[in-house]
């Protein structure tokens, strides 16, 4: 397979898996997405001071925690770009938190601006690194 067809097919893989993402994760079809083994790493910020590492089942779980928490969500890609079996996102996410839960109230507006670099094998995400950086609370 050449390059350019792999990368045009990663980045629509990556298109794909954010417009079915921003319906809601907690109902998304994660075979379809995620080679089983899939890793996720997300780097220290605001909701997570200390980081995270997830496999396929913790990743379920956050988004499980995640949706529950959220009354709406939405994300604008700001920018995609492809290198082979690598794709990064440069992207914002905006929504508003259903309930109370620690520091935020029910109706808080959270608004990041981050960086996602997937790496693909066979037409799934098999890793995912996050680097989020979250904009004070409103």
């Amino acid at each position: 397979m050449n390059p350019i067809s792999e990368e045009a097919r990663n980045l629509g893989i990556v298109r794909g898996y954010y417009a079915a993402l921003a319906q809601g994760a907690a109902g998304l079809d994660w075979a379809r997405w995620f080679a089983p083994d899939v890793t996720q790493e997300e780097f220290p910020n605001r909701l997570a001071p200390v980081g995270a590492r997830r496999d396929l089942k913790a990743m379920q779980e956050a988004a499980e925690r995640g949706q529950a928490l959220m009354a709406e969500q939405e994300f604008e890609l700001l920018e995609v770009i492809a290198s082979g079996s690598m794709v990064a996102v440069e992207a914002e996410w905006r929504g508003r938190t259903a309930r109370d839960a620690g520091p935020l109230r029910a109706g808080t507006r959270l608004r990041t601006r981050f960086a996602q670099i997937l790496e693909l094998r066979a037409g799934k995400i098999a890793a995912l690194r996050n680097y989020d950086c979250f904009y004070p609370w409103e």
